[in-house]
């Protein structure tokens, strides 16, 4: 019984580790295993400007080609905020500044802040 739940345990514990470092493992899975997940092969990891702005993260609102042509010397956005916008803009299908405002009202939401800039506490003092 406890040999089933160990190796029940350390196949969760693979998936788990797997899916946290797919950017580095992904590769080194042979095709046939990747053909059977054809979701892994979607993931690629946009880590320049030019790189998220052939992805569609631009827009005349938020313009990162300026920041190509302008020489920027940054790597890009940050990561995580781009796969959240990627994954907005793909389950929701918005464009790229609406899958922005949908991620930054979910981070105001999470800090208890509403749409609007005003705190959701009862108890704030948001005059005098």
């Amino acid at each position: 019984m406890y040999l089933y739940l160990s190796l029940f345990s350390l196949s969760v514990l693979l998936v788990m580790l797997t899916y946290r470092y797919r950017a580095a493992v992904v590769p080194h899975i042979p095709a046939r295993v990747r053909a059977l997940f054809p979701h892994l092969n979607n993931y690629v990891p946009l880590s320049t400007f030019s790189e998220q702005a052939s992805a569609g993260l631009s827009s005349s609102a938020f313009d990162i080609e300026a920041n190509i042509h302008d020489g920027d010397s940054r790597t890009g956005l940050d990561e995580r905020g781009t796969q959240e916008v990627m994954e907005i803009m793909r389950r929701e299908r918005v464009n790229f500044d609406q899958a922005r405002l949908i991620r930054h009202n979910r981070i105001l939401a999470a800090n208890g802040i509403d749409p609007s800039g005003m705190p959701m506490d009862s108890k704030a003092i948001t005059h005098l």
